[in-house]
């Protein structure tokens, strides 16, 4: 834990208590801060009680003196509607900020690796703090990611940490500079939290605010909003950019274009890895992660052979495209983070024969991307609120589909059609291009129910192998007793 002692003897609200809100509470109170913290949600405000966090209900609470209030990021504070909280407190003066800006106004010696993007994040934030673990460093890396920011651990002075940073994020953090800001891409969502497209690129180019040298911008250009943001900074300031891209070239930067790694900073166009033999780093979208990672850790000063090295040990992230186990042949992807049509789109470009998994809580614009690659999917299988959606969509196109409802029946379903169709290298991909809190908690949980379906099938393909082996010992006992002579016990020629 990080103590906050910026706010010692105040008092300061706390909005949320999920994960990150009772982290923030616990660091706040370890730096002396007077908390006042609130949920919606009875459970939430229990458990914090529980773990002596002091409540008070900031609906009605006396907000004066109230220096700061730390914003759970996942609460709306302005579109599609602003909670009446934030209300209260804009009214009282009191600013809106998250987590994220209370570690940076915490450790201000430290150097701050940012990454943001629609798609790509976790991959790539995970990558860079690999890589940075492997060149001797100790990066501290959580955020939008695993641990939230102040449950991190205190780095030594000039260490780094490595963040995640969402969009939501990026609207609370009006200290943060990063030494390293890397924007991977940008292509609609959220839309309805950021009133539109022009308020979700807002939130995205905060991560590049006062970064200017020697601090670096790594930002993508295989998307037309990122290249566009590129050419205006080339144009307009002095920032130090690095650009980098999997599906084109990268002057100046790093390309990962057909999967081989070339290192352009410099100018001297040198390839550094291939990329495409690291099952880990498997896709185009994954070329991309690492071109950034690459990117970002030579900012921060890592030898290219370095990088290389720790690009092959990378043993990726749970629920990203990640192979869960083959069954009698058929092999099982969990890529349950993929919670809109881009993101399943990059992990459908990877496979041939699919059995799709997908549905759920449906985002703004639906599946429509997916239209030039449905060749690739020989059945899907559709749950949660988006099915109906999805189907009509999918059985205008000619692909074959099956309403199932839930993940057990659409688990059973595509491996039961994997192992009769006798295709060539079937795949069954939980790719749901959905949010998924219409049936799970998060996408983690849906993830993790897919491996436990596809673990139950493994081990009933691994019991009925068991009952034939057993089957057939028998069989050659029983054929052994024939042949013996009954009063000899001789084998008969």
């Amino acid at each position: 834990m990080i103590p906050v002692y910026t706010f010692a003897l105040e008092p300061v609200a706390v909005m949320g208590l999920g994960r990150s809100g009772l982290a923030t509470a616990r660091a706040l109170m370890a730096g002396g801060a007077k908390v006042m913290a609130w949920d919606d949600a009875p459970d939430r405000r229990a458990a914090a009680e529980e773990a002596g966090i002091p409540l008070a209900d900031l609906t009605t609470a006396d907000l004066s003196g109230v220096r700061v209030a730390a914003w759970s990021p996942g609460i709306p504070h302005t579109s599609p509607k602003s909670h009446p909280v934030a209300n209260r407190l804009r009214d009282a003066g009191v600013p809106l900020v998250c987590d994220i800006e209370l570690l940076v106004r915490a450790r201000t010696a430290a150097f701050y690796v940012g990454v943001t993007g629609t798609n790509g994040k976790s991959t790539t934030t995970s990558l860079i703090g690999h890589i940075l673990r492997h060149a001797g460093q100790a990066p501290q890396v959580g955020g939008n990611l695993g641990a939230p920011a102040l449950d991190l651990e205190p780095v030594s002075p000039f260490g780094t940490y490595v963040l995640e940073l969402s969009s939501y994020q990026l609207e609370l953090v009006p200290s943060l500079v990063c030494d390293v800001a890397v924007l991977l891409n940008v292509t609609p969502d959220h839309l309805d939290r950021h009133g539109g497209m022009e308020g979700y690129i807002a939130a995205k180019r905060r991560i590049f605010e006062g970064v200017m040298p020697p601090r670096r911008v790594c930002i993508g250009l295989d998307d037309t909003i990122c290249r566009n943001m590129h050419a205006e900074m080339t144009r307009q300031d002095s920032r130090d950019l690095i650009p980098f891209a999997a599906g084109r070239a990268a002057p100046g930067g790093v390309c990962a274009k057909d999967g081989v790694l070339v290192d352009d900073i410099d100018g001297k166009a040198a390839k550094v890895l291939d990329l495409t033999g690291l099952p880990a780093l498997a896709g185009e979208h994954n070329w991309q992660n690492a071109a950034a990672a690459y990117a970002a850790c030579r900012a921060r000063g890592v030898a290219p052979g370095v990088i290389a090295q720790a690009l092959r040990t990378f043993p990726g992230l749970a629920h990203r495209h990640e192979t869960v186990a083959t069954v009698d042949g058929v092999l099982f992807v969990n890529d349950s983070k993929a919670t809109n049509a881009e993101a399943a789109e990059k992990a459908i470009l990877c496979h041939e024969d699919i059995y799709w998994i997908a549905g759920g809580q449906p985002k703004a614009g639906g599946i429509d991307r997916l239209e030039p690659h449905l060749d690739r999917i020989v059945h899907a299988y559709l749950i949660g609120e988006a099915a109906e959606a999805f189907g009509d969509f999918l059985e205008a196109r000619d692909v074959p589909v099956s309403m199932c409802g839930t993940l057990d029946a659409a688990v059973d379903l595509a491996f039961q059609h994997a192992l009769d169709d006798e295709e060539e290298a079937p795949v069954v991909l939980l790719s749901p291009a959905c949010a998924s809190f219409d049936q799970f908690k998060d996408f983690e949980a849906r993830g993790d129910a897919f491996k436990a379906l596809v673990a139950e099938l493994a081990a009933d393909a691994e019991a009925e192998i068991e009952d034939l082996e057993e089957d057939d010992a028998d069989a050659y006992d029983d054929d052994d007793d024939e042949d013996q002579d009954e009063d000899t016990g001789e084998v008969r020629p």
